[in-house]
């Protein structure tokens, strides 16, 4: 494997699929036809791929040890050997600098917002992803710093609901995650993981909070859809139609996270799964029309 084929499997870009987030804003301000601020938004969530990426280089580096006594993550270019630590480290630092850069080339808000998400990024991987439920929190923070981003990039003020929605949405992809990675251990019998914080979780807590997420992520979805300040800015009721595609979506990920689980992880199975790539691509065409049809 060349040297750039590893760095480029180490940035992860299937994951870069999260920053979409960051386009958020640009299409429920309804400015998404509106080429300046469609061009912003797209610099704005390369820049947070970019950042991403350089964010997982580092956590690879230090968590090359126990990558190497994994049976699928020894397989990443720094635990097996292919990339050299030294190198990735100088990528990640070039990377993240020059991202932090060009935020503040776009807006310095924007910049302050990826310093952040950075921050909480690197705070993560050194030492609060090992403790159970902060690492869930920390994880949908991310979520929520992209969504202010992308608002930041284009210069509109991001919606409560936008950001409640997102809150909710992302805690409960973290906890399917760990619910997932836990039935995993039990279903192979070890007594030992390389992820620490899942000490601190219980099968049974976790299935319970999953559904709790997923009814109130699906009601706040709901009554955003009926607000009177989104029926005033949209001109519309219609957008309550795209209430089930957000259920449907939920549940289908509940399916795959903690109830029939795979050995994929939940994150990455749904982005293969038919079901829910396709009950995603109705819920964007039907926003769509109806915001801007």
């Amino acid at each position: 494997m060349s040297t750039a084929s590893a760095i480029l499997l180490t940035l992860r870009p299937r994951q870069w699929v999260k920053n979409l987030f960051v386009f958020a804003p640009v299409v429920f301000s309804k400015r998404l036809l509106e080429w300046p601020a469609l061009a912003e938004a797209i610099l704005a969530t390369l820049a947070f791929c970019a950042l991403s990426g350089a964010v997982y280089a580092f956590n690879d580096v230090r968590d090359a040890e126990l990558d190497r006594r994994h049976p699928v993550k020894r397989f990443r270019p720094i635990a097996s050997g292919e990339l050299g630590e030294r190198t990735a480290l100088s990528f990640a630092t070039l990377l993240a600098l020059g991202s932090l850069a060009f935020c503040a080339w776009l807006s310095l808000e924007l910049a302050a917002v990826a310093a952040g998400y950075l921050a909480i990024n690197l705070a993560y991987s050194l030492y609060l992803k090992r403790v159970a439920f902060v690492d869930v929190l920390l994880i949908a923070s991310g979520f929520l710093l992209r969504v202010v981003g992308g608002a930041f990039a284009i210069g509109v003020v991001v919606s409560p609901w936008l950001l409640a929605c997102t809150a909710l949405l992302a805690s409960l992809l973290g906890f399917g995650k760990r619910a997932h990675e836990l039935h995993q251990l039990e279903a192979s019998g070890a007594t030992a993981t390389t992820r620490d914080a899942l000490a601190g979780y219980r099968a049974p807590l976790l299935r319970w909070i999953l559904v709790v997420l997923a009814v109130v992520t699906t009601l706040c979805y709901g009554l955003y859809t009926i607000d009177d300040r989104t029926v005033d800015f949209f001109d519309t009721t219609r957008l309550i139609w795209t209430t089930p595609f957000c259920a449907v979506g939920i549940v289908r990920f509940l399916q795959l996270a903690a109830w029939r689980p795979h050995g994929d992880s939940p994150t990455e199975a749904i982005l293969r799964d038919p079901l829910f790539l396709a009950n995603m691509a109705a819920w964007g065409v039907a926003v769509l029309a109806i915001i801007y049809g």
